[in-house]
């Protein structure tokens, strides 16, 4: 692709993540040349299915949010037959889990009652609702915990003591996940913004490895081309790597992380847009990370999620066990935040103890662990962050405007996707409409476009139904 040739339309994808290869595939499909550049030595970007414990497990992207036939994914995963084991039903307080299958503990190693937990998850909600209340009374925006303060000053009975306020600091941990970011830093205005699907939600069971696989099947993908500069011109684009090589197409989809492009690794020549570049600087990035610790023997109740309740949602623990979705013998411990940002600064070992330590002090007769793995998003040069989220004072509209063309560049990925940010049926949806804009424009300038012909992602997958578990 170092040139070039007039009679057929070329492409190159930038990122190796889920939208970047959608983009591709969709691309490919219809018949262009792509080329796809991926930074690292794997594809997959922030879906990085790891096989070293003897199976799968997700150190990226694990859930499929929204498991019906409403969601983009669901034809892909359906026809491949994987199957998921659902976590939670419709509109849980708890987003990815519901209260059917768990324990919390505080740090005394004391089960936490469920009626109290369930009482807790009552009130969290009703304080949410109240947060509303004060979204539609300030036109400035605010915090998430600033707005919870504001409620307990207008509503001194929804502020809890004693074992009670350490369980409504879980519930706020839980959502510090969802959004992998601290509940000071969320915006009160956007921060339900975000289109929920139905059906709940569903772990991927085999790990999404193979949703990557399929689709990157036969695409032209070069690894460990990390790409350093993008000169758009009016008859092309110049994509430069960091080994100085250069590669030509009529124009380029960019789908790398959020993290990646605020980092400002990649010259854009000329410079962005000052909308575009804005879009960039103000959208948020959260961190959440992983930590699977893999014994011998299940010695922990058979529960899908361990809890850790404490003063702070920081001091907060939360443990996904894979046993009960997998039938291994793993814990995943999720730190986010700035709990995750601490941690990061800790050695694979040290992070792994970190995790072992809070496990005791639930289960006291905890055995070691065997083996672990240890994620870190947030300094991983690659990606430079989980997910992206809403931050305070900032428009929902930044996603809109990240994903918008300029002349020739086209946007992909989770942070691009103003209904299903974080989410990779986000990531993978708008791969897909950057594949179809970059299609039409540049068909459009061949003078090919046939406007007749059906929107890529639309006709290629029969519905197949869902392989849905829990036990």
């Amino acid at each position: 692709m170092k040139t070039r040739h007039s009679s057929s339309p070329s492409v190159i994808v930038i990122g190796g993540g889920l939208a970047g290869i959608a983009a591709a595939r969709a691309l490919h499909d219809a018949s262009f040349q792509v080329l796809l550049l991926e930074s690292r030595e794997r594809i997959g970007g922030r879906v990085c299915t790891d096989y070293s414990f003897g199976f799968p497990v997700d150190l990226g992207a694990s859930w499929l949010h929204g498991v019906s036939k409403k969601n983009p994914l669901a034809p892909l995963i359906g026809k491949l037959g994987l199957p998921l084991y659902r976590t939670s039903g419709d509109n849980s307080v708890l987003y990815d889990h519901d209260l059917e299958s768990y324990a919390l503990f505080d740090k005394d190693g004391n089960l936490v009652p469920q009626e109290l937990v369930s009482g807790v998850g009552e009130t969290f909600e009703n304080i949410l609702e109240e947060t509303s209340k004060v979204r539609e009374e300030f036109s400035e925006d605010a915090s998430i915990r600033n707005a919870m303060s504001i409620v307990f000053e207008r509503n001194p009975k929804l502020r809890l003591e004693g074992l009670a306020n350490k369980v409504l600091q879980w519930y706020l941990c839980r959502m510090e996940g969802w959004f992998a970011a601290d509940a000071d830093t969320i915006s009160l205005k956007c921060w339900d913004k975000e289109v929920l699907l139905p059906g709940g939600h569903g772990l991927m069971v085999r790990g999404y490895q193979p949703v990557i696989n399929t689709l990157a099947k036969g695409l032209n993908i070069y690894l460990g081309h990390r790409v350093k500069k993008i000169n758009r011109r009016s008859n092309g684009v110049k994509v430069t790597v960091e080994n100085g090589k250069s590669f030509f197409a009529d124009a380029a989809i960019v789908a790398v992380p959020l993290g990646v492009l605020k980092s400002n690794t990649i010259t854009f020549e000329p410079r962005l847009p000052e909308w575009k570049e804005e879009a960039i600087a103000d959208l948020g990035i959260g961190i959440e990370n992983k930590i699977a610790l893999h014994f011998e023997r299940v010695f922990w109740p058979n529960v899908e999620f361990l809890g850790v309740v404490a003063e702070t949602s920081y001091g907060c623990s939360y443990f996904l066990n894979l046993h009960k979705a997998t039938g291994h013998a793993v814990l995943v411990y999720m730190p986010a935040g700035q709990l995750a940002k601490d941690i990061e600064k800790m050695s694979d070992e040290a992070a792994a103890s970190f995790a072992f330590l809070q496990l005791k002090k639930i289960l006291p007769g905890a055995s070691d662990p065997i083996q672990y793995l240890v994620s870190r998003w947030g300094s991983d040069v690659n990606s430079l962050g989980s997910y992206s989220y809403d931050t305070v004072g900032k428009p929902h509209e930044l996603y809109d405007k990240l994903r918008i063309p300029v002349d020739n560049l086209f946007f992909a990925g989770e942070a691009t996707s103003a209904n299903y940010p974080g989410s990779v049926h986000g990531a993978y949806s708008t791969g897909l409409m950057a594949a179809e804009d970059c299609r039409m424009q540049v068909l459009k300038r061949y003078g090919e476009l046939d406007l007749f012909q059906p929107v890529m992602g639309q006709d290629t997958l029969a519905s197949v139904p869902l392989l849905i578990s829990r036990m």
